[in-house]
């Protein structure tokens, strides 16, 4: 009895080697964000499996808060790729011909969101199998940046920093002196794998081109720095040069404010005395208009005289005329004396 037992368990095992199975062992992959992730799934099939071969991959998010989504998927001689639409376009079969063994993928562009466990899951009745990948996703150094955090004066303190911009941890930082004796100052050698060096009391040896290298698992990145230290400044020299020249500079800008101020007030003077001429001060007759308009005035009073007063009239008007404007008028030899003019009405007719 325990013979024929023994025997039938021999043959199910053996049954069960000669079912489908999936050579390629579970594993972890870690990719740089941007790359191409390979995710291999081999398997190899009995004489019994003779079903209708169907390959899907799932994945697993890592925040555990999603159920499994399929991403690609096989199926009557067919592929699928457009269940998941964060995977959209970035997952595809390595293989043109699947049925040969071979249902590894590759997810490219690698994202942070990628991360997760896949499960590539192969069936073809009655066999099926399946096996896991973890794949993480990380973000390569980059953008790192060497500077001096201080002065860099004998005897003063300081510090040397390297900071990259983004990289996923754990980061390994490297100093190195690649000027002079390309040796790192003793007191720094503790601070070698730092990103941050103090220097204590410098001096001019400290002077030099340094590199500072930051290495993750999946890339590194580099910066330079060239540190001078000089001998401290006139500190008091400074102040009293900035002090007078913000002196000269504000007695500048007054004397410039000063002329601007007194040229405006001069020009508003000159516009209010020539408006104050123009408008209290008009300017005087001429005697000669005066006169001709006195003149012209009794003219027109002469053309409704009738000769009988005209004579007694023409005297007494004549003898108005002021004897001032009379005497004062200029005499020219080249001007003729005006013609008076008049008329008057006798018989119907005018007489001028």
């Amino acid at each position: 009895m325990a013979l024929m037992l023994r025997f039938v368990l021999l043959c199910g095992i053996a049954d069960f080697t000669r079912s489908l199975s999936i050579t390629t062992p579970e594993q972890k992959i870690e990719k740089a964000k941007g790359e191409t992730a390979y995710l291999p799934c081999k398997f190899t099939l009995s004489p019994e499996d003779q079903g209708p071969l169907d390959i899907e991959w799932l994945i697993s998010p890592s925040d555990n808060q999603q159920v499994d989504r399929v991403i690609i998927l096989y199926s009557g001689d067919k592929i699928y790729d457009d269940y998941y639409q964060d995977l959209k376009g970035r997952v595809h079969f390595t293989s043109n011909d699947l049925n040969s063994g071979d249902a590894s993928i590759n997810v490219t562009n690698l994202q942070l969101s990628d991360i997760g466990t896949y499960q590539c899951k192969v069936k073809k009745a009655p066999g099926v199998a399946n096996k896991k990948v973890l794949l993480t996703v990380l973000v390569k150094p980059s953008g790192t940046r060497c500077f001096v955090d201080g002065s860099e004066e004998i005897g003063n303190d300081f510090q040397l920093k390297c900071e990259p911009k983004e990289g996923s941890l754990p980061l390994r930082y490297e100093w190195q002196k690649l000027s002079d004796s390309q040796k790192m100052p003793t007191p720094w050698l503790a601070e070698m794998t730092s990103p941050v060096i103090s220097v204590k009391n410098a001096t001019s040896e400290y002077s030099g081109t340094y590199s500072c290298t930051v290495q993750n698992r999946v890339g590194s990145d580099q910066c330079l720095l060239r540190l001078d230290v000089v001998p401290p400044s006139n500190r008091a020299g400074t102040i009293a040069g900035a002090i007078i020249g913000t002196l000269l500079a504000l007695v500048l800008i007054s004397v410039i404010i000063f002329c601007c101020r007194k040229k405006r007030r001069e020009k508003k003077y000159e516009k209010e005395v020539h408006h104050d001429i123009r408008e209290d001060v008009p300017p005087p007759k001429s005697r000669t208009s005066t006169a001709r308009s006195y003149i012209g005035s009794n003219h027109s009073s002469l053309g409704s005289m009738s000769p009988s007063n005209m004579e007694g009239y023409s005297k007494t008007q004549y003898n108005q005329v002021p004897s001032e404007d009379f005497e004062r008028t200029p005499q020219s030899p080249s001007l003729a004396p005006a013609k008076l003019k008049y008329a008057y009405e006798t018989d119907g007719i005018t007489v001028v």
